[in-house]
């Protein structure tokens, strides 16, 4: 048995809007069929998408929930920048899709053209040039002022929020920031000292925005945020249309609140209503932020190669709703997973219950496991769910599935001494605990022990095992070996508990599926079977 997600299947992608040359070429390079197909309508990509695995996208394909139903095939949506909001996440994550960005490709391109609008706002760069066009000499009516002492707030400090920061420093700016996210000391180290939203609102002379666009960002600069700012404040956004409130940028604009706006991002693009792009202190660009031949080039050739390492099992980086499975890319964590899914899939064939799961409870001991609750959760999850079917639940919507379904996921981890690492995964069903403990040992995934029963040799977790729980008895085994040998049922070992009385588990391994479980009755309580 072999985890779904990794390495994954990439034969055939669809490119669906003007990428850098350098990504067809590098996934034809590593064996993956590539379809460009530029300015589809949204009817055009659904009939299209059933045939592809994988889709690559910037930011005027929208990936909707109607396009991603569509997609019987489909693996991985690849979005060539940073922003992922023409994207449903949500409805990716569900059906099992990585969807991956490339956060590093247009960083530099972004935070220059930050600064650029920063700079010009500053000068009424814009303004004076249109009014050189029309062959006046203004030079007293665009009167600007330094950079040099004002204080910036960066709202967002990430990468381009970090790169604008150090950019701004060199005028002698002053810069201030926030994010919930970086902490302070980090901030600090590249010279922003970071505040609440509340105190830093009132300091600035410039805000720039690098949030990504989310409920909580959204119209983050607002009527109310406005009234809290220095009169005269200017703004950019570079980032996302929305995370500035533009109905409240024009209010502010109008009343003087607002002394200037440079605007690359639009809540509708193309604008729709043209007031605040055509109001005189707007200086605005047609998203143009990673509008650079280096950030093109950068962006085509980060996802081509991401896609690649994730096919061929090496990393995955970029995914922004999988990062369960960024960890998972080593031989030493794919037996891992390999054992959790195998537990969940022994869990789900003994608990023999069509009742749903209760909850679903991960402890993890060993110092080798500290790290790795979270994709044995996801592991054990596909087990528990899994159906035997192509389109089964994965890595990537384990767990999304699970909280659908009411199941409680928990992980813990002890720090028990333990040289090879064990995981425990317990479930509640119909008001009774199963239990399964489990190892790796020698790169095989083994199962150690069943709800309380402790094997006398563990269980390789692979092939077709048959459990059954019964009294011990010297003629139990003879009695079951000559049932298997009546349905022509080869069997490759035996494993015993180690307790003698009582109802205990056993297990064998068989080179085939008995054909009728019902043929063991006479001599067991329970019996279970399946393929790992």
């Amino acid at each position: 048995m072999r985890s779904k997600m990794a390495p994954v299947s990439i034969r055939r992608v669809l490119i669906s809007e003007s990428v850098d040359p350098s990504c067809k070429t590098i996934l034809q390079e590593n064996g993956i069929e590539v379809t460009e197909r530029q300015n589809m309508s949204k009817d055009e990509l659904i009939a299209q998408i059933k045939d592809y695995d994988g889709l690559i996208v910037r930011s005027a394909t929208k990936v909707t929930a109607d396009v991603i139903g569509a997609a019987s095939s489909l693996r991985v949506i690849g979005r060539a920048g940073t922003g992922v909001d023409n994207v449903d996440v949500d409805v990716a994550t569900k059906k099992g899709i990585i969807v991956m960005n490339t956060p590093s490709g247009n960083t530099i391109s972004a935070a220059e053209l930050t600064c650029t609008l920063l700079m010009s706002l500053s000068r009424h760069v814009l303004q004076a040039a249109i009014s050189m066009k029309a062959e006046n000499w203004d030079r007293k009516k665009f009167m600007g002022a330094e950079l040099y002492g004002k204080t910036l707030g960066i709202v967002g400090l990430g990468r381009i929020g970090k790169e604008v920061a150090t950019r701004m420093q060199s005028f002698g700016m002053r810069t201030i920031g926030y994010d919930p996210i970086t902490p302070p000391e980090v901030s600090a180290s590249w010279g922003v000292e970071q505040m609440s939203l509340e105190e830093l609102w009132p300091q600035c002379d410039y805000i720039t925005v690098h949030t990504p666009l989310m409920p909580s960002t959204t119209g983050l600069l607002n009527d109310v945020s406005f009234a809290k700012c220095k009169r005269g404040v200017k703004v950019v956004n570079c980032a996302r249309g929305g995370i500035i409130d533009e109905a409240a940028l024009l209010r502010a604009l109008e009343s003087g609140q607002c002394g200037g706006a440079g605007l690359d991002v639009f809540v509708e693009e193309p604008p729709r209503n043209w007031a605040l792009v055509k109001h005189p202190n707007v200086i605005s660009c047609p998203h143009l932020g990673a509008s650079t031949k280096e950030a093109q080039a950068r962006c085509g050739q980060d996802i081509a190669l991401q896609i690649v390492d994730m096919v061929k099992g090496k990393a995955l980086v970029g995914a922004v709703n999988a990062q369960v499975l960024a960890s998972t890319f080593t031989s030493d964590s794919q037996q891992w997973v390999r054992l959790g899914e195998a537990m969940g899939r022994v869990l789900k064939a003994c608990s023999s219950s069509k009742q749903p799961y209760a909850h679903v409870h991960i402890t993890t001991q060993g110092d080798c496991l500290k790290k790795s609750a979270g994709f044995l959760s996801s592991a054990a999850v596909v087990g528990l769910l899994s159906e035997g079917t192509e389109n089964g639940p994965n890595l990537v919507n384990a767990l999304p599935l699970a909280e659908e379904t009411g199941i409680t996921i928990k992980k813990s981890h002890s720090d028990v001494n333990e040289a090879n690492g064990t995981c425990m995964v317990e479930v509640s069903v119909n008001g009774s605990i199963y239990t399964a403990l489990g190892s790796v040992r020698a790169e095989v995934p083994i199962l150690l022990e069943l709800n309380g029963s402790v094997f006398r040799q563990p269980i390789p977790l692979f092939g077709n095992l048959l459990f059954f729980k019964a009294a011990g008895s010297p003629q139990l085994l003879p009695s079951v070996a000559s049932i298997l040998a009546a349905a022509a049922v080869e069997m490759d070992y035996f494993s015993a508990s180690t307790a003698s009385e009582g109802d205990q588990w056993y297990c064998m391994g068989i080179q085939s599926l008995l054909g009728d479980l019902g043929s063991l009755k006479p001599l067991v309580k329970e019996a279970a079977q399946l393929t790992v």
